[in-house]
């Protein structure tokens, strides 16, 4: 019996445990599913009747193509900011293609279009890796659960695990969008679309070029709205910091000045190929003008030279002249300049200062010609820039005034506070203790509630919270540090941070007492008269791991506690700023009651040596047993003088030897006893009279820190 007993538990102990419901025991033809996800208090959802919830979101006994991410994962919460700073890169990235095309200009007059070979081959490189993001952006949003929108009745909704129903929905929804994102569509049309292009104008490669980067650029823009709202979805913000929201906000007014000026650039090149066009259409029929003759390509062709040396489209497209005709409007101060012409670094940072300009002034100081695409461009400058310079405006002032939110109302709390003591005509010493109580008060909080912003959490968040905040503090009180861990956790969880400025009385002799303080930084008087007796004065300085308010302790741990609270027994003042931890009156005997380690003779032993209580009673003790030994010696003193001096007098011939030098020795030795007798008796009664009053220091109360009235 015994043995096949053990073989059942050896073969339960191989077999993997398996958690079967009600429902499975019924049927267990049904799949069996394990613990679906843990949401964010570690708490596993589970509902077997519904078998595609039940799929484990980070399986790991799963391959990764099957697995499912949680929206509201700090994964996933990483990715979308990661995510976030490639969409930005991007935007920063596309704009460079408008600086392929440039002017190249010779010394002989003449000049032509080409392509910046360098530069295209960098900005296709690293526009190449940025493309990398969007495409696995989109391999993770293939295995993204998401939201039952019908689950939303109550709370955060359920998960929908299921594979193909997240593929499904994400195909119907956002996944043209994505891919028209991540296609490469700058990198084909510069290398593969414009090359096999056979028209001769440049305008019209440049155009396309234009367009197709613009179209990819505004869904790009698209894609940085629903992105940003799932961060400040989880985390409320964008950026952590408010100096970091801001910055963000003038990135993003950045990012629009650099594609403004961008757009410049080209237009402003293709702006200067429309003069030499139209000037090689006048004079076509003297000097045979084509326009290929226009692009670099085709300086080596047959008949360029000698169309160099006839043409004279350069000089009168040449915007250094004032005597042309043509009118280049808005783009003169880029051709006049000759940014078109100048290198990369010189030409980015002139046309991002021209976009920086226009979308601050919108677009007021522009002068444009007749040209309806620059008229175009211009309605659009002036038009975006009033959004964007509204929006930068708003939020940049939103999240500064969020950093000086407290300080402003800590100024305005202030001014009240001073009116009021005027209106009340408060004496001038007693508004500078005020103002000062609140001066301290604002440089160690900062104007922020924490008792409040505690108390708004869960018990088990706001328990290890107080842990971390006041665990190591605790343990520096010498009669804490004998406590154990889940003693010490109860007190933290129930201590509360206390404030106290220079020269402020926090407890006064014969006060009742409601709360212990533990002292963490700073200096405290304390000191007593033993109940307002005169002859009597005691006073001790109060430091780091120090405690003030012992009788507070005495009282909870008392088998029957009175209603009302203990007198304090010393005056306590504080010497400089002081910092500490106090523990309430209620809160101490809830801890007293729950806790019977807390009732131990270590806790007693270590109780009386740190109190000084104890320590001033122990010293008056110790003075009155000195005194009553010296009493007790002078009064033996005394005794034998009295039977020395009766010795004498009942035989003077035995002295008559030590006397002879003089005819009074037995009277002066008789005197010299008396007045000795007097000075003993005269010290005795002094003794005898401090003794009294050292004796009126009662003795502290004992606290009771055995657990026998808890059973």
């Amino acid at each position: 019996m015994f043995g096949s007993r053990v073989q059942d538990e050896v073969e339960m102990q191989r077999r993997p445990n398996n958690r079967i419901f009600p429902d499975e025991r019924q049927n267990q033809s049904k799949p069996l599913y394990q613990a679906v996800r843990a949401d964010r208090f570690g708490a596993n959802r589970l509902d077997v009747k519904n078998p595609e919830k039940l799929k484990v979101l980070n399986e790991g006994n799963k391959p990764w193509h099957q697995r499912i991410l949680d929206p509201g994962s700090n994964i996933v919460l990483r990715w979308n900011r990661v995510y976030l700073m490639a969409c930005l890169f991007a935007l920063f990235i596309d704009p460079f293609f408008y600086y392929l095309p440039l002017v190249r200009k010779y010394d002989n007059g003449s000049s032509c279009v080409a392509k910046d070979q360098g530069l295209s081959i960098g900005i296709t490189i690293v526009r190449s890796l940025a493309d990398l993001f969007y495409m696995l952006n989109i391999a993770i949003k293939f295995h993204t659960a998401y939201v039952d929108p019908k689950s939303r009745v109550l709370g955060k909704g359920e998960l929908v695990v299921d594979i193909k129903k997240i593929r499904r929905r994400y195909i119907r929804t956002d996944f043209f969008v994505d891919v028209l994102a991540a296609v490469p569509l700058p990198q084909v049309t510069v290398w593969l679309i414009m090359p096999v292009i056979k028209r001769s104008d440049d305008n019209v490669r440049n155009t396309t070029f234009a367009l197709i980067i613009v179209i990819q650029y505004v869904i790009r823009m698209y894609l940085i709205v629903p992105l940003s709202n799932q961060i400040i979805k989880a985390v409320g913000v964008v950026a952590k910091s408010a100096w970091g929201g801001a910055a963000y906000n003038l990135l993003l007014y950045m990012l629009a000045s650099h594609i403004t000026g961008a757009i410049y650039y080209l237009l402003s090149v293709e702006r200067q190929i429309t003069c030499w066009d139209q000037q090689c259409l006048l004079e076509f029929k003297n000097t045979s003008c084509s326009l290929r003759f226009i692009s670099c390509e085709n300086i080596d062709s047959n008949g360029y030279h000698e169309w160099q040396k006839n043409t004279g489209i350069f000089k009168k497209c040449d915007a250094n002249n004032n005597n042309i005709s043509f009118n280049y409007g808005m783009f003169y101060s880029a051709l006049n300049k000759g940014a078109v012409s100048s290198p990369l670094a010189e030409k980015y940072f002139f046309c991002l200062w021209w976009g920086l300009l226009q979308l601050s002034s919108s677009g007021n100081p522009l002068v444009t010609s007749a040209f309806i695409v620059e008229n175009t461009f211009a309605i659009a400058i002036g038009a975006i820039s009033l959004i964007l310079f509204a929006q930068l405006i708003g939020n940049m002032q939103t999240y500064l005034q969020s950093v000086s939110k407290r300080l402003e109302e800590w100024r305005l709390r202030q001014r009240d506070m001073d009116e009021w003591m005027r209106h009340h005509q408060l004496p001038a010493h007693l508004q500078e203790r005020v103002r000062r109580f609140v001066q301290v008060k604002w440089l160690s909080t900062r104007g922020v509630e924490e008792e409040s912003i505690l108390q708004a959490l869960p018990a088990d968040i706001r328990r290890d919270v107080q842990r971390h905040l006041c665990l190591d503090l605790v343990r520096r009180v010498p009669f804490f540090s004998e406590m154990d861990d889940q003693l010490l956790d109860a007190i933290c969880e129930r201590l509360v941070s206390f404030l106290c400025p220079e020269n402020t009385y926090i407890s006064r002799e014969g006060d009742p007492v409601n709360e212990m303080l533990f002292i963490i930084r700073g200096k405290l008087e304390s000191s007593t008269t033993n109940g307002g007796r005169s002859n009597f004065f005691n006073s001790i300085i109060l430091r780091p791991g120090d405690f003030a308010g012992e009788e507070l302790l005495t009282w909870a741990l008392l088998p029957k506690t009175n209603v009302h609270f203990p007198l304090s027994t010393r005056t306590v003042r504080s010497l400089t700023e002081v910092e500490a931890f106090a523990l309430r009156a209620e809160d101490l005997k809830f801890v007293a009651n729950q806790f019977r380690r807390l009732h131990s003779k270590k806790l007693q032993h270590t109780f009386r040596f740190y109190s000084h209580h104890w320590r001033t009673w122990a010293a008056c003790f110790i003075q009155a047993a000195w005194r009553q030994h010296q009493r007790r010696k002078l009064a033996e003193s005394l005794s034998r003088w009295e039977s020395y001096s009766w010795w004498s007098e009942d035989h003077p011939v035995a002295n008559k030897p030590r006397q002879e030098g003089t005819s009074s020795g037995g009277r002066t030795i008789a005197e010299g006893a008396i007045a000795h007798m007097h000075k003993l008796a005269s010290a005795s009664r002094r003794f005898r009279a401090e003794d009294t009053a050292i004796r009126r220091l009662q003795k502290p109360d004992e606290p009771d820190f055995s657990a026998d009235h808890f059973d």
